[in-house]
């Protein structure tokens, strides 16, 4: 960790400065740089910190597990069928009103974009149950 002082006309960083490319013969020698802001509020006048870090910070030690595979499919095939219906024009009229109707009830969801995940994701499971 660094004390990070910029200059006039940068106030402000925050990301990865640099990323390690893991497909390179190179990738060992590497180093990722991290910025951080700290945005809370504090008394410390030191809020941006630099962080470096190696190809082992950024390598998966473990095999992905069958159910986390699981919910890398699910989220791949709902996140493609929101995409889908929100531009589907012969559903739309439909799911603005269902939406506008669950809207206000205890446990409704706010965003038209997060009533279609839900009306998705309840679809691909009840698929993946029927199946």
């Amino acid at each position: 960790m660094a004390k990070v002082e910029w200059n006039d006309a940068v106030k402000t960083v925050s990301g990865a400065l640099t990323k390690i490319n893991k497909k390179s013969q190179h990738a060992a020698d590497q180093k990722m740089i991290l910025a951080t802001h700290r945005v809370a509020a504090t008394t410390s006048p030191n809020c941006s910190r630099l962080y470096v870090r190696g190809l082992s910070a950024v390598t998966r030690s473990t095999v992905p597990q069958a159910k986390e595979l699981a919910a890398r499919s699910r989220f791949a095939s709902v996140a493609a069928a929101v995409k889908a219906r929100s531009k589907d024009l012969m559903q739309q009229a439909t799911d603005i009103t269902n939406f506008l109707a669950q809207k206000d009830t205890a446990g409704g969801k706010k965003t038209m974009k997060a009533y279609l995940w839900k009306v998705c994701g309840d679809a691909y499971d009840a698929a993946l149950a029927g199946a």
